[in-house]
């Protein structure tokens, strides 16, 4: 195992993952196949889209209070502080029912978080089974790669719980400064407390978004050849990462150019159908279909890069010894 290469290139890959992306779907072209691949590539890609944002009614009564006040932030401040006084009194007046619709709102959020974690950690090893053997299938990665679906499954609830914590501890400092400020009257304070919380959170979460970023792009790999546990395949990966931090570093902002340029294609396929291919794209599963090219690209381009590295890490070595002649 070699940690570093002496050279890494992070626009070579582009051209074999194009290749990937024409041989594992178009070479021949089967749509069947595709629904099996699509398959798959939901599976892993299962409650990466849930929960969405609405903020949008929330806007109006802010809006209102700014001309009110005068863009005031006393004003904001002031029916901050009616706000927190109402929401208050209005717990304390239905405790009884509040806690135990509380508690089965909560349980049946952290069933569907731990269903939909097992599930997408099974589904990212059968996908990347369909790209590297160029094969529509699920009940034999499914079966195939069990072991290393938990082990990524427990990996990914205590990172999630780490995130959760995070976020949680900072959300709940935030609301105990912005209480305190709205009691007191300081706008100032008020507004500094929720921008620090912000860009608290953000800051912190960095470091777990791209273990997040690691682990399915390099781990899952490793898993995949070494059939080692999630933890193992990640100390393997340390020791490349460890010599070739740069190297990573322009891999994540080659990432955001690849994110950019595929955010462009799709709304410019989105604007030359008329927003048809919008509604597709939309549809759970169906939409995953639709964009099995950008998916099975991205898993590809990954592959190609980290192979780089050695053979240890090539995913593809024994379809290119088959391949070879004599």
């Amino acid at each position: 195992m070699n940690g570093e290469q002496p050279y890494v290139s992070v626009v070579e890959p582009l051209a074999p993952a194009i290749e990937r992306v024409k041989t594992v779907l178009f070479r021949p072209f089967d749509l069947g196949k595709w629904f099996v691949i699509g398959f798959c590539a939901w599976l892993a890609q299962l409650g990466k889209q849930e929960g969405g944002g609405g903020g949008s009614r929330g806007g109006g009564q802010g809006g209102r209070s700014f001309r009110r006040g005068g863009y005031s932030l006393e004003g904001v401040v002031q029916e901050a502080r009616e706000g927190l006084a109402a929401a208050r009194e209005f717990v304390e007046a239905n405790l009884v029912w509040i806690i135990p619709v509380a508690i089965l709102v909560l349980t049946i959020m952290v069933g569907l978080w731990l269903l939909f974690t097992w599930l997408s950690s099974r589904g990212r090893f059968m996908f990347l089974h369909c790209v590297v053997e160029n094969k529509g299938e699920v009940v034999v990665p499914w079966r195939r790669f069990s072991q290393h679906g938990d082990s990524l499954f427990v990996f990914r609830i205590v990172l999630g719980l780490i995130g959760f914590i995070i976020v949680a501890a900072g959300l709940l400092a935030g609301y105990s400064f912005l209480a305190e400020a709205a009691t007191r009257g300081a706008a100032i304070t008020a507004v500094l407390t929720v921008v620090a919380v912000i860009l608290g959170i953000f800051v912190i979460s960095i470091p777990l978004l791209i273990v997040q970023k690691f682990t399915t792009d390099f781990v899952v790999p490793i898993m995949f050849l070494q059939t080692v546990s999630c933890t193992a395949a990640w100390r393997q990966f340390l020791t490349v990462l460890s010599v070739n931090k740069m190297r990573f570093f322009l891999y994540l902002l080659f990432q955001i150019v690849i994110g950019f340029v595929v955010g462009v294609l799709v709304l410019a396929s989105v604007c030359l159908t008329c927003g048809c291919a919008c509604c597709f794209f939309m549809l759970p599963y169906i939409g995953t279909v639709a964009m099995l090219p950008v998916l099975v690209f991205e898993r590809s381009y990954s592959l190609c890069y980290l192979r780089q590295y050695g053979p240890p890490f090539d995913v593809f070595r024994a379809e290119r010894q088959a391949a070879a002649p004599g």
